[in-house]
């Protein structure tokens, strides 16, 4: 399940790619699909685990050199790099987390190589407006979102530190309707039937190019996740 478009980010074979903020692979993993050279980035050791083992029966089946690819612990607010150290960077919700959105991504920006591009993805507010609603957890469990982003206000922080913004996209519509039902039900009752249910749909999806375009289409109308495209000065 990408949030990025990776032929709008203009991944190449080659690229030297950070993953900010990589959770359990998904976009590493494509990353290194495409002939990337992939460094993996997060704080939870549980999701590096998941992604350096995932990682790992990647490279056998394609036969990739094991420097292609790094996983690491690593934190938004002081990534471990020196300027200009990547042709791309996919920071997918990320920004949501951080205290300090704003040096998170200055930070970025500063290991980002010039004429570089960047991906950041973020909720939407509509969804997000929707779950605070409906669930007092959704906003104060731990780990989990301490703000709400206007798709305007994230580009203007972007701005603020030297990328000029040439893409928009929106996904995950579906993802829209599960966070709905999860909040309604309750965020950790996994184990409900209709959350079950509704996940089986989600794996389903994974795997059917006409559910793929059905998403696509509502995409339009109730997004879970808004990405912006951008290029360093």
């Amino acid at each position: 399940m990408l949030t990025v478009d990776f032929d709008r980010l203009a991944v190449k074979t080659g690229d030297i790619v950070l993953d900010a903020g990589c959770g359990f692979g998904r976009h590493s993993l494509e990353l290194l699909s495409r002939g990337a050279v992939v460094y993996s980035m997060d704080r939870d050791m549980e999701s590096l685990r998941k992604t350096r083992y995932s990682l790992a029966m990647m490279k056998k089946e394609l036969h990739v050199r094991d420097d292609r690819y790094l996983v690491h612990s690593g934190d938004a607010l002081n990534p471990p790099y020196k300027d200009e150290s990547f042709d791309l960077i996919i920071c997918s919700e990320v920004m949501e987390h951080v205290r300090d959105d704003d040096r998170a991504c200055r930070e970025l920006v500063r290991v980002l190589k010039k004429n570089g591009r960047i991906a950041i993805t973020v909720p939407t507010i509509f969804s997000e407006a929707l779950y605070d609603i409906l669930t007092h957890e959704y906003f104060t469990s731990p780990g989990g979102h301490i703000r709400k982003y206007f798709p305007q206000e994230l580009a203007a922080m972007m701005a603020r530190n030297g990328l000029v913004l040439y893409g928009v996209g929106f996904k995950h519509a579906f993802h829209t309707i599960w966070w709905l039902i999860r909040s309604v039900v309750g965020l950790h009752t996994a184990e409900h039937p209709l959350t079950a249910a509704y996940h089986e749909f989600l794996h389903l999806g994974l795997y059917s190019r006409l559910m793929r375009r059905v998403e696509s289409f509502f995409n339009y109308f109730f997004p879970k996740s808004v990405v912006l495209y951008a290029w360093k000065k």
